[in-house]
């Protein structure tokens, strides 16, 4: 990615006769190239700092002189469609640029701050084209699963995680696998952050009064077999959807719970009846992203005593026993010298049994739900991601750096 530097680093070198148009362009297009969700533009009492979020962590590439400060929210407002005279409120938009590698929309938010506005500019590619459960990451068992409950007719699909865990990307995925000529899908969205081709898709619109709960009340007046609902975030919400569900339709959906057995007793807390849970929620998949070890500079890696020691603390002994060693990324130019190079899901996939219905129904806890999950087979989305690590597709630090532990 070393071009990308030479021709930002060269517009920088002509001072005054730089081309902020240019200059803008070729950023969009270095963050695209690196797979960088996010490009940062911050400025402080000397100079703008650049730096892109790539798999999840934020890196610095780029300084640019206070000068131009002006000039470059300027040109990301007249992108956007933005006020360019407004200089004190926060101002959203969005706007498609066209890259090498196709095209890529852009989602702004200008907030003004102590040393002047900043940008931060959400990069919305088309790539997501290319993903199926198995290049997400997740694993054959859980593939069967998640396969099994997009199978049927009608019930919930629900997607639990904090923000930024690829919950999203996860129902894009399977609405993918679903769409077809014969069945209609609706979604309903807040943002759209990518268009699907033969799906209908809905903003929601607070000012003109379309909320998720309004907008879905309309949904189901339109035929549909699926209904995504971006996330359920109230109780109306997940009333409405619970009874969507319970009525003949398939609907997937996000909650913001840490892992798959919350998500249960979080309907509850939304006062859902637990009858209600127990007929219509199908499956609930926790998830969250690591990052995983770059091909070009992966390394084995000989665990010592002491870190074998520290492990086994927090790593189940049937996992570690016969793991002698495990991976990591030397770093390169190609990771940016970082060990690690895009990203994978981890994930623990909790089937609506018998067992777990009963359990919902006497109101158990997310651990109790748990308990019987695991026995049932479940893989927790810590194991899942040890046995990742071991099969040197990602690092034990990262897998505890997103699971907490």
């Amino acid at each position: 990615m070393q071009e990308f530097k030479k021709i930002i680093e060269r517009e920088l070198a002509l001072g005054p006769d730089i081309s902020i148009i240019n200059l803008i362009d070729q950023l969009i297009r270095h963050a695209s190239a690196v797979f960088a969700s996010d490009i940062h533009i911050d400025p402080n009492e000397r100079a703008l700092r650049v730096r892109f979020r790539v798999d999840g962590v934020l890196e610095d590439f780029y300084t640019l002189p206070k000068s131009i400060h002006s000039e470059v929210i300027s040109r990301i407002k007249v992108l956007s469609n933005l006020r360019t005279d407004e200089h004190n409120a926060a101002q959203d938009g969005r706007f498609r640029s066209i890259i090498d590698s196709g095209s890529v929309d852009l989602r702004i938010s200008i907030v003004p701050t102590y040393h002047g506005e900043n940008a931060v500019m959400r990069l919305l590619s088309d790539r997501m084209d290319n993903f199926t459960l198995e290049t997400l990451g997740f694993s054959g068992p859980n593939q069967n699963r998640i396969l099994s409950a997009v199978k049927k007719q009608n019930g919930m699909i629900l997607v639990t995680g904090p923000t930024g865990s690829g919950k999203t990307t996860t129902l894009y995925t399977l609405i993918k696998t679903m769409n077809s000529k014969d069945i209609s899908i609706v979604t309903i969205e807040d943002p759209i952050e990518y268009a699907v081709e033969g799906v209908e898709q809905i903003q929601v619109n607070s000012r003109s009064g379309l909320t998720f709960a309004n907008g879905l009340r309309s949904i189901l007046r339109q035929d549909p077999n699926v209904i995504m609902v971006g996330e359920i975030r109230d109780t109306e919400t997940a009333g409405i959807s619970v009874n969507s569900a319970l009525t003949g339709h398939l609907l997937l959906s996000t909650l913001h719970t840490n892992d798959a057995s919350t998500t249960l007793p979080r309907l509850l807390d939304m006062k859902i009846e637990p009858f209600l849970i127990a007929s219509t929620v199908s499956i609930a998949i926790g998830q969250r992203l690591v990052r995983k070890i770059c091909k070009g500079c992966k390394e084995q890696k000989a665990l010592t005593k002491e870190e074998r020691k520290r492990l086994a603390e927090v790593i189940p002994e049937e996992i570690l026993k016969d793991t002698k060693d495990f991976y990591k990324g030397r770093g390169c130019s190609a990771c940016n010298g970082t060990g690690y190079r895009r990203r994978m899901v981890i994930a623990e996939v909790l089937p609506v049994t018998e067992n777990v219905r009963k359990a919902i129904l006497g109101k158990a806890s997310a651990a109790e739900i748990r308990a019987i999950a695991e026995e049932e087979g479940m893989v927790t989305m810590l194991s899942d991601g040890l046995l990742k690590a071991i099969l040197g597709e990602t690092t034990v630090e990262e897998v505890l750096r997103v699971t907490h532990e």
